[in-house]
């Protein structure tokens, strides 16, 4: 089993890495080759995919945030946490979202994103 809440604290941080290699860097720490992402704005596979992905997030939501204001839960391979998108001190997030991952111990294989709250 992995710890949950470091593997999702890791994750939500390359979410917040702007620096492209640098975030790519923990992109290739943190997932598996072969993982797979998938959410309602899109479906990648591939770290080459994920790191895209992210990136093109980052340019969309420049200047802001992502947090992991909840613990993380999890059993086996699997954990689900809630992430929250802000601007630098704001209280009220711009979006929500709801992740489960699977891992194989110490990376990420699988992510399947929700949408909960999205920026109008």
């Amino acid at each position: 089993m992995s710890d949950y809440q470091h593997l999702a604290e890791r994750y939500i941080a390359i979410w917040n890495t702007t620096g492209a290699r640098q975030r790519r860097a923990l992109v290739d720490e943190l997932f598996t080759a072969d993982v797979t992402y998938t959410d309602p704005l899109g479906a990648v596979s591939g770290r080459d995919g994920v790191d895209g992905f992210i990136a093109g997030a980052q340019a969309q939501f420049a200047g802001l945030e992502f947090s992991l204001p909840g613990t993380v839960d999890g059993h086996h391979d699997l954990a689900r946490f809630t992430w929250h998108l802000v601007r630098p001190g704001a209280v009220e997030p711009l979006a929500i979202g709801f992740d489960v991952i699977e891992s194989d111990g110490d990376r990420i294989r699988r992510v399947h994103g929700f949408l909960d709250r999205v920026p109008s």
